[in-house]
């Protein structure tokens, strides 16, 4: 399941970074382009952030993350490369401690 979690991690913070792109540069110039593509991205960052979100609910008493750790984590996931942080800081493990995840 750590596995899952780090795959929707970094998708989510691509899909976030996406839509952002979307906003910031494509709607100036392509405004027709940008609604053609708003619903499409719009839709995967919602299902990958509710996976996200739900994922870090479901690990938090496996891997015996504290609620300060366990708040990052979720704060993360509001702030752009905020998932690639805790990807890269929290979620690292030894694979000993793979097995009983």
């Amino acid at each position: 399941m750590l596995k899952i979690f780090k795959i929707t991690a970094i998708l989510e913070g691509i899909s976030y970074l996406v839509l952002f792109s979307n906003m910031l540069f494509i709607k100036p110039n392509y405004f027709e382009l940008y609604h053609t593509l708003l619903y499409p991205i719009g839709m995967s960052h919602g299902v990958l952030f509710i996976g996200y979100i739900l994922l870090a609910f479901l690990l938090k008493k496996r891997m015996q993350w504290s609620l300060t750790t366990f708040g990052i984590i979720l704060a993360a996931s509001l702030i752009p490369f905020g998932t690639f942080y805790v990807e890269y800081k929290y979620l690292k493990t030894d694979q000993k401690n793979l097995k009983n995840v």
